[in-house]
């Protein structure tokens, strides 16, 4: 299901997890897609936890599993080097205050489709249950999250200490 999100979206890719790390993963030529992507015109968007903040460490604390929070944001910010040149790709740590409320809760975007995850307590993000909703009425659910995710964004601070690629 995710590759065919990510391959039919055309103008919209809001990648909202915590750390995103299992998408690069997850997905064959990750990187390749979404340059193409946002080459050929489709907004793509990731909205990270900061990984030096105090949401960050009472997650790694809760979890207590050996691939740190931290260090699973550190395998997105690695990747989004890679991109770091490319019109159309951005990227964001979400707002210290809003630390709680974006490490309980991710939410992937394709353009009218979102994949949701609410996070159980003391449960790494792929162990939680996982929601697919498509847009079908306004001000429904799918939109609800997404406005979530569109507010979480507007406080959130861009990422400016992505290396430059090699």
């Amino acid at each position: 299901m995710w590759a065919q999100l990510i391959a039919e979206a055309r103008s919209e890719i809001f990648l909202a997890g915590y750390t995103d790390y299992f998408v690069w993963l997850e997905q064959p030529a990750l990187l390749q897609t979404l340059r193409r992507k946002a080459e050929g015109g489709c907004r793509v968007r990731f909205l990270l936890g900061d990984p030096d903040s105090g949401s960050t460490r009472r997650r790694e604390e809760l979890e207590d599993v050996a691939l740190s929070v931290s260090t699973r944001i550190r395998v997105t910010l690695e990747n989004l080097a890679k991109l770091r040149d490319i019109d159309g790709v951005e990227a964001r740590f979400s707002a210290p205050e809003d630390g709680p409320n974006h490490v309980g809760l991710s939410v992937f975007r394709f353009d009218e489709h979102a994949l949701v995850t609410p996070h159980l307590a003391r449960t790494v993000g792929h162990d939680s249950p996982l929601m697919h909703l498509r847009r079908s009425e306004e001000h429904g659910m799918f939109d609800r999250f997404a406005d979530h995710i569109e507010e979480l964004w507007s406080r959130g601070s861009d990422i400016d200490t992505i290396p430059a690629r090699a």
